[in-house]
């Protein structure tokens, strides 16, 4: 007897329950009795199986989750940070007559280029006590906040984008430790004989680092490159790379799967002006010069380098490995094995 109607009905009808539970899962349903009809259980388990991986919201969500690195690797490399910063502040009281007199070197090296509006900055900020107050605590907090923050995002939200992204605000923060070990730099308001006042510790800024118990856990010679600039302007790299439109294979066209922040015009102007307020903050409060706000781009724009070329450069040493062990092979044996082979052929 040949099917009756119902029965050809049954596929479809099934999928309405399942529409309650969600799109993918409905899919998964209803793909997978349809294959049963047509090729047996097998086909039903194998078209099942990929219309449950899908392309929907949820399935990208779930992939996101199951590719974020483990939180605790992160709070171990957070944490070997931490500890090398702090071995170079224990020694930088050692070196501060030649930080001094580089802080003195950078700044001469500015008048003579005509750049340095830091002492007209620092008494124009320290002139205002409300607006002092307002950019120390803009210089003590936001540094942390907005960087950790985005660290965060990109860690629950877009794990595919967080590896490389850390990769390079760590590779920035250890070649920052290394300057400052090698050239270690007073900022402006410890040249005192310059004019130069501390508008963070007269302001007295709530978590102020040039004051009180923090103090002493902070590298007061750390200028020269200016991480506060290197941090601002990774953040704004994370804000343009989060709010991108991407498309392929399996990935929505947009929202907070593969855009956790959308793709909003302002979100980006405000990820440009952050590294312009941090500027003026670090400027204004005497602790960096400009040269320091150019050598903090640079670091970033070398670590971004490096992590985004090296995966190739590393890939072309590979090859050529390769190819040197394979020509070996396919060299005629000469020199000291071949007169050794000659040798045991005359002692037969």
């Amino acid at each position: 007897m040949g099917a009756s109607p119902s029965a050809a009905v049954a596929p479809a009808a099934a999928i309405a329950p399942a529409a309650a539970i969600g799109v993918g899962q409905a899919a998964a349903l209803a793909g997978g009795q349809a294959a049963a009809l047509a090729g047996g259980p097998a086909a039903a388990i194998g078209v099942g199986q990929a219309a449950a991986i899908g392309v929907g919201p949820a399935a990208a969500f779930a992939r996101a989750q199951a590719n974020r690195p483990r939180l605790w690797v992160q709070a171990l490399v957070i944490a070997w940070l931490c500890w090398v910063y702090d071995m170079t502040t224990n020694l930088a009281p050692l070196r501060l007559h030649l930080a001094l007199s580089h802080g003195e070197g950078v700044l001469a090296v500015e008048r003579s280029l005509g750049i340095d509006p830091e002492l007209g900055l620092d008494h124009w900020l320290a002139g205002h006590q409300t607006l002092g107050l307002v950019v120390s605590d803009y210089y003590d907090n936001a540094h942390f906040v907005v960087t950790l923050g985005l660290l965060a995002v990109l860690w629950w939200r877009a794990p595919d984008l967080y590896r490389p992204l850390r990769n390079v605000l760590v590779l920035a923060n250890v070649i920052a430790f290394v300057v400052f070990w090698l050239y270690p730099v007073a900022p402006p308001r410890m040249l005192a004989v310059d004019g130069f006042s501390d508008v963070v510790a007269s302001s007295h800024a709530f978590g102020s680092w040039h004051t009180g118990a923090l103090a002493s856990a902070a590298n007061q010679l750390a200028a020269m490159p200016s991480l506060h600039l290197a941090w601002a302007a990774w953040c704004t790299v994370v804000v343009w790379r989060l709010t991108e439109k991407k498309e392929g294979p399996g990935q929505p066209a947009s929202g907070w799967l593969r855009n956790p922040l959308g793709r909003r015009a302002w979100l980006r102007c405000l990820a440009l002006l952050y590294p312009c307020m941090t500027a003026f903050a670090v400027l204004a409060t005497g602790n960096h010069y400009v040269l320091d706000v150019f050598a903090g781009l640079a670091t970033l724009a070398l670590a971004l380098g490096l992590v985004s070329y090296s995966p190739q450069i590393l890939r072309k040493l590979r090859h050529r490995r390769v190819a040197h062990v394979t020509n070996l092979l396919r060299t005629p044996i000469t020199g000291r094995l071949k007169r050794s082979s000659e040798t045991v052929a005359e002692r037969r």
